[in-house]
């Protein structure tokens, strides 16, 4: 009975401990990008033919004949782009940091921020990348490759990238 009350006591105390340290985060503000600890490492950088700028991809559930999807996280740096692309069977994004855009081929752009998810229709034509003030960080996840994973098309050009209507 004792061992199970001294138990409870140490849990209570380390809630106690985490909800404060929380809490003083909180009241100092929030660390810079750089400061925060990365979930994923920052990966390789992509390819000129296929980014504007400036876009760091990290593959985390490779492509195989189980599950069929290919998950990754792209850090997008401000003002960094993919090109025009479609994928066979859609795109789904998870943006987990920062603030960017998104676009789908003949709609308005749209602003992404943290917490955003984006369903990419299949074979629709699309671009995403960050703000040019601030990096977007985002999961990518590809259903279905055996239908195909990605067809890149040509660059965003400045002005389609800065046009947000």
């Amino acid at each position: 009975m004792k061992q199970h009350s001294a138990i409870k006591a140490t849990v209570a105390a380390l809630g106690v401990v985490l909800f404060l340290s929380h809490c003083q985060q909180q009241q100092t503000g929030t660390t810079s990008p750089e400061e925060r600890p990365a979930i994923f490492p920052k990966g390789e950088l992509g390819p000129a033919e296929n980014f504007t700028g400036q876009a760091w991809n990290t593959g985390l559930v490779p492509n195989d004949s189980v599950f069929n999807t290919v998950v990754g996280n792209v850090y997008f740096e401000p003002g960094a782009r993919s090109n025009w692309h479609r994928h066979p069977a859609g795109q789904i994004l998870v943006i987990t940091d920062g603030e960017g855009y998104h676009q789908l081929k003949g709609q308005p752009r749209q602003t992404l921020k943290k917490g955003d998810v984006v369903k990419c229709p299949p074979n629709v034509t699309h671009w995403h990348g960050a703000s040019p003030a601030k990096g977007m960080q985002q999961l990518y996840i590809i259903p279905n490759t055996e239908k195909g994973i990605v067809e890149w098309l040509e660059p965003v050009t400045d002005e389609e990238y800065h046009k947000s209507k």
